[in-house]
């Protein structure tokens, strides 16, 4: 387990994590410091602890900000998803469709020119 001193508010914290994480947790750590300076420049000396509180509840409300959008997110995925399939669906019957009609157009295409040409329809291919 590795060992990280970190600094919030002043203060050096030692703390562990797992091998391999230490810039992730200063990085964390680094950006908990801004918010409680930022409260600290606003609300001056009002505690550690009310400080600390505070930041806490304004990083969770900015959690539980993007946890609605990525809910929101994955909701029109989804159906994105739903309409791409619809639009795929549609699609396969449409070239099933002209191509019926290719088809039919083909053979009248043929019969034509085997009047033209004198050939009974029999005689096709």
């Amino acid at each position: 387990m590795a060992q990280v001193t970190v600094t919030i508010d002043g203060k050096a914290y030692r703390m562990a994590c797992e091998e391999g994480q230490e810039d992730h947790l200063t990085d964390l750590a680094t950006r908990f410091d801004r918010y409680v300076g930022h409260l600290k420049s606003q609300f001056g000396e009002i505690g550690d602890l009310r400080i600390t509180v505070m930041a806490g509840i304004m990083i969770m409300d900015e959690i539980s900000e993007l946890t609605r959008r990525v809910a929101s997110l994955e909701t029109e995925l989804e159906t994105l998803r739903g309409n791409r399939d619809t639009v795929l669906a549609a699609t396969a019957r449409t070239e099933e469709s002209v191509a019926a009609a290719i088809a039919e157009v083909t053979g009248h295409i043929r019969g034509i020119t085997d009047k033209l040409n004198g050939r009974a329809p029999s005689e096709l291919n």
